[in-house]
């Protein structure tokens, strides 16, 4: 509130916040007009085949926190001090990863008698949507690494209309990656993305099973059948590392965009 926090009425608000649920810790500062000065991040590694745990992820972002805090600040030009309020991830997410950024963010809101906003990942990541796009009352398909869903705003709240069964999108195409030993840098989605646009002429897709449950999705039985397909589990067919990309993108970008069309 206005009694409390004391800085409503100020003509400039400068937010830091420091955002690190999974493999990515990154820090940014924003104005009170939504204008992004700093955004630097880092992101953990590992090597093909495999994926990150939260105890190494945590050791990551410890060792990374304080300097992306620092850079933050010198590319926005600003120091602790000009900073209004710290904000920082408070969930959905892995808690030993986001425990880094819980705790330096209160560590600097004692050392500078400042307050704290706790954000929640999910409706960060659709505020950001709304803020960047001018959208006023938008139907939202919100995909990630752990989360797949379409929410909408209704009564006050952001519901949720719809979403996985089971495993979210992107840790479908993530787990896929590893199956075929595909590089983790700078992420397990994005290189099969540039794989699968080299087969953008293929005419026939693999065939693969395809659940929608109402306005519910599933993503486990697409994931199976095409790790088996990889093993050799399933009867012979033609394909290719780059066949098997672009179906796979194909098909979830597709049960995606149905559920979406449902909504709207």
């Amino acid at each position: 509130t206005q009694s409390t926090w004391g800085f409503i009425k100020m003509e400039k608000v400068f937010a830091l916040g420091i955002e690190g649920s999974a493999n990515k810790i990154g820090v940014g500062i924003v104005d009170s007009k939504g204008n992004i000065l700093a955004n630097p991040r880092k992101t953990y590694i590992t090597p093909p085949g495999t994926g990150f745990l939260p105890r190494e992820t945590a050791e990551h972002h410890r060792k990374e926190v304080l300097g992306l805090v620092k850079l933050a600040l010198e590319q926005a030009k600003l120091t602790l001090n000009d900073i209004t309020l710290f904000c920082y991830t408070k969930g959905p997410g892995m808690g030993g990863p986001l425990s880094v950024g819980a705790l330096v963010v209160r560590t600097l809101s004692l050392l500078y008698k400042k307050p704290i906003v706790g954000v929640n990942h999910c409706i960060a990541h659709i505020e950001m949507g709304r803020l960047v796009t001018h959208a006023e009352n938008p139907a939202i398909l919100y995909v990630s690494g752990g989360n797949t869903q379409v929410i909408a705003y209704s009564e006050k709240k952001y519901r949720i209309f719809g979403e996985t069964i089971d495993i979210a999108v992107g840790n479908c195409l993530d787990r896929f990656a590893r199956v075929l030993k595909i590089s983790n840098d700078p992420s397990p989605g994005y290189n099969i993305e540039q794989m699968a646009k080299k087969e953008r002429t293929v005419k026939k897709y693999i065939e693969l099973p395809y659940i929608v449950k109402g306005m519910d999705v599933s993503f486990s039985g697409i994931l199976s059948y095409i790790s088996d397909l990889y093993a050799g589990k399933l009867a012979a067919v033609s394909y290719t590392h780059l066949r098997a990309h672009e179906t796979l993108r194909y098909l979830v970008c597709r049960l995606l965009l149905e559920k979406k069309k449902q909504q709207t």
